[in-house]
């Protein structure tokens, strides 16, 4: 006997609760490995990983596929709540197809991508993005109408401070299958080019600012009150994003004194030798984009022995701290104090060139043409 539209309509509304709550859980769960909450339990766990035979499932495809799923769905449902008639049985069809297919299926690939494998930065990179999903699939879910009547008007159509309606509720939903989706198709050597790319620009970015400061002519009535410790303790709050952080990085530059005439400390030789330098590790981060990252062996790797993951992670550390190294080699050239310039300096170019031998030998151990290219560049990083 086929259900009244009022049962159809309870059972609609039982199974959005149902797929809101699991959405609810598993966002926690990804929101913890984004954050790294347990990196002891999950250093564990690796060590346990690395003793048995690497998983034969793909975590990236899975991830590609039920996103992909979850995009098709997703659709199907935002069609089905602004269309006549409204039919709570095909809803709810579509909703338990989500919960017993590709929501599970997201969730299980980064449970397949663990850290032993495909590297801890992957890992929570992959987390980040399946939670997005999974918010904004929560959030299409409460657009989907309680009282048996489709949506119109602003329930369908706004996107602002009144809320979304669900065709923009659909459109972001869309969005964040597309990062995991782009992110699958990377792979992981395209991840990790794509990371060094950002990291150099970074670097370019100070480069150029150093450059810009060195080249501005001193101004006799200049005083210094400049105020680093001050930029310091703004730059190091977590509250403040990126964007900001550059901005007062830019703000504090312009009002920085500039280096006198007579430069009685020798403060632009060790500009000069700092930007020098700074080309350098910008074609370091080049090189090991093309010379290794897009090199990399295919993933998951088939030797349950292998140190490439964690060689990856210790690698990738290095080079994200490093545009951080010189952004603090910038400010203290604004305090003008060639003491806290030389201990700066040397605390970069040493941690450049730990950098470059991290990767000087390929991911098998042997020497290559990149290997000869690093051991002439630690040799020019280390110039006194």
């Amino acid at each position: 006997m086929a259900p009244t539209d009022a049962e159809a309509l309870k059972a609609l509304n039982t199974v959005i609760e149902t797929a809101s709550t699991l959405l609810q859980q598993l966002q926690t769960v990804l929101a913890g490995i984004h954050r790294n909450q347990n990196p002891s339990t999950e250093a564990k766990k690796s060590e346990s990983d690395a003793s048995s035979s690497p998983s034969a499932i793909d975590a990236l495809a899975l991830a590609r596929d039920s996103t992909s799923l979850i995009r098709a769905h997703s659709t199907k449902l935002s069609l089905l709540i602004i269309n006549e008639p409204f039919t709570p049985t095909a809803i709810s069809t579509v909703v338990r197809e989500l919960i017993t297919g590709p929501i599970p299926g997201l969730a299980s690939s980064i449970e397949v991508c663990d850290t032993n494998t495909y590297t801890s930065v992957l890992r929570r990179e992959l987390a980040f993005r399946a939670q997005r999903v999974f918010i904004e699939l929560g959030g299409l879910l409460q657009t989907v109408p309680k009282d048996g009547k489709i949506l119109a008007g602003d329930k369908k159509d706004s996107f602002g401070s009144g809320g979304k309606g669900s065709l923009a509720s659909t459109g972001v939903l869309w969005a964040a299958c597309d990062d995991v989706i782009g992110l699958a198709n990377m792979g992981v050597g395209g991840f990790f080019v794509k990371k060094a790319q950002e990291w150099r620009d970074t670097l370019k970015d100070v480069m150029e600012e150093m450059k810009e400061w060195g080249d501005e002519e001193p101004d006799d009535d200049d005083e210094d009150e400049d105020d680093v410790d001050e930029l310091a303790d703004k730059l190091g709050k977590t509250s403040v994003d990126k964007q900001d952080k550059q901005d007062m990085l830019d703000d504090f530059m312009n009002s920085q004194p500039t280096i006198p005439r007579d430069d009685p400390d020798g403060i632009r030789p060790r500009l000069e030798t700092s930007l020098k330098r700074l080309r350098l590790i910008v074609l370091l981060y080049q090189a090991i984009s093309k010379r290794r990252f897009k090199k990399l062996p295919p993933f998951p790797p088939t030797d349950a022995t292998s140190d490439l993951p964690k060689r990856l992670d210790t690698t990738v550390k290095a080079l994200q701290q490093l545009p951080d190294k010189f952004s603090d080699l910038a400010t203290t050239f604004y305090d003008l104090d060639p003491e806290e310039i030389d201990e700066a300096m040397a605390q970069a170019f040493a941690d450049a060139a730990s950098v470059s031998e991290l990767l000087s030998n390929g991911w098998d151990g042997s020497r290559d043409e990149f290997t000869e290219w690093t051991e002439k560049f630690q040799a020019e990083i280390k110039k006194a």
